[in-house]
């Protein structure tokens, strides 16, 4: 497996590691996020050609999110990496503006 990112929490590396391990675009991790799937199962969800009735992993996770969200993609496809920045920048910015409202009083 790939060594763990310094700034990336254990929360959100083993999705970077089944992203690389399966081969799977920022919208297949994405989708699979949003449906709730565990990183760590994918190995059993996986079809390494040995079980012909079993459907690609890509393909298996584009098949669930469309059966539960009724469309084959999400409309806002972002990586794991702008997620943890997005939120770092939020968490900043909470920060901040508690520190700011801390100082007035």
């Amino acid at each position: 497996m790939a060594k763990k990112d310094k700034k990336m929490s254990s929360k959100y590396q083993p999705w970077v590691d089944a992203r690389k391990r399966f081969r799977l675009s920022h919208a297949h991790v994405q989708m699979a996020r949003e449906l709730g799937l565990n990183p760590k199962k994918f190995g059993s969800l996986a079809n390494h050609r040995q079980e012909p009735s079993k459907a690609p992993l890509p393909d298996f996770i584009e098949h669930l999110y469309f059966k539960r969200f009724g469309k084959t993609r999400p409309e806002n496809v972002r990586s794991i990496e702008q997620m943890v920045e997005e939120k770092k920048e939020k968490a900043a910015t909470r920060k901040a503006s508690k520190q700011e409202k801390q100082a007035t009083l």
